[in-house]
């Protein structure tokens, strides 16, 4: 079994999300990084220019335009950007839990008679068109003949629009001004297939997520993807199912046993905790904490966590040096602030410049 020490992983795994700045293509980004978070779209939109050689916010806005990227209710029930062709396995995989089956979340928001009523008529008033959450609004009340549905349809939090879209149903559709608006994915995104079984989708999905926030464990890759709320014998099943056909394997790290994937060996054991010294400022929401949870002590230093998850679920944004977080920053009128914690330990001061630099000019 393959032995490794935390810095070498954290070390790889700063190449894996590309914080070395290899490529352009927002989509690359997106697919290395399994999604990126879009709770907030000016922080989906740094969180790929930060990994850019050259800063192009506006290269999102044009892969959401020609239907490469699609914005959905993903990961841990959040927005998120996802490349159109693994946004179902992604999809599939949070369906697979069936959390708006479960007893406490009926009683909250709405029955299960409810929801049927709400997929049937999003799914016809969706069909080839696209419409504002007022308009889906007012279809779905109409044609449920239930006014009791509206509260919840138009809440902000769209807490009962995402089961629609974990099982395919809607996606976002292109802004309109300020306002969100939804579509069908099968009549609005090329090539759409609709969702595989959920064995499938785990083949598409623990490897993306491994290949940039490996070695982990399946609790953590659960975390990750909808807060450690899917079927334990399934989420076993996945994993046991990768390992009996080599696409991950068991590895060491200081003690504790992990999964990798099986193409990432040799790169790991190579990987050299000096290999990637430079310092990023990340921006809110950052995959680079997401990725592994902010509970995670290897990566967010201890006690700190309040400092990065804060109040009404806002991450954030973090200096990353070593593939850890060596503190906070923020920019206000222009001027960067930065906070860095002391027992990190020393941070280049060069390569800090650069970056806020490239923050205040980009």
């Amino acid at each position: 079994m393959l032995s490794l020490s935390w810095p070498h992983v954290l070390s790889w795994r700063c190449r894996r999300q590309l914080l070395h700045r290899p490529t352009p293509d927002p989509l690359a980004v997106v697919r290395a990084l399994a999604g990126v978070q879009a709770q907030v779209t000016s922080a989906a939109e740094q969180a790929v220019a930060v990994r850019q050689p050259v800063p192009d916010p506006a290269s999102v806005r044009a892969a959401v335009a020609a239907k490469r990227l699609v914005k959905t209710w993903s990961a841990r029930g959040t927005l998120h950007l996802l490349d159109v062709a693994e946004a179902p396995a992604h999809l599939a995989l949070l369906a697979a839990a069936r959390t708006w089956e479960k007893p406490s979340w009926q009683k909250t928001f709405v029955t299960a008679g409810q929801l049927e009523q709400i997929s049937a008529a999003a799914w016809e008033a969706l069909d080839g068109t696209v419409l504002s959450r007022d308009e889906l609004t007012t279809a779905i009340v109409e044609h449920a003949g239930d006014p009791g549905l509206e509260e919840h349809l138009r809440s902000g939090w769209g807490t009962v629009l995402k089961p629609l879209a974990w099982q395919g149903l809607l996606v976002y559709g292109p802004p309109d001004g300020g306002s969100v608006t939804f579509t069908r994915p099968d009549t609005f995104l090329p090539g759409w297939a609709g969702l595989p079984s959920a064995e499938d989708a785990a083949r598409v999905v623990i490897p993306a997520y491994l290949g940039a926030f490996g070695p982990a464990s399946p609790a953590t890759f659960d975390q990750w993807l909808i807060r450690g709320l899917s079927k334990k014998a399934m989420l076993k099943g996945w994993f046991k199912a990768l390992l009996a056909d080599g696409v991950v394997t068991e590895v060491e790290v200081e003690g504790e046993r992990l999964y990798a994937r099986t193409a990432d060996l040799d790169s790991l054991a190579a990987a050299d905790p000096a290999d990637f010294g430079e310092v990023r400022l990340l921006p809110a929401f950052d995959q680079f904490v997401l990725g592994p949870g902010t509970a995670d002590t290897r990566v967010v230093p201890p006690g700190r966590r309040p400092e990065i998850s804060r109040t009404a679920g806002w991450i954030s944004p973090v200096v990353a040096h070593r593939g850890r977080v060596a503190g906070t920053w923020d920019r206000t009128d222009g001027k960067v602030t930065v906070n860095l914690f002391p027992e990190h330990g020393e941070v280049p001061a060069a390569s800090l410049r650069e970056e806020i630099t490239r923050v205040t000019t980009s």
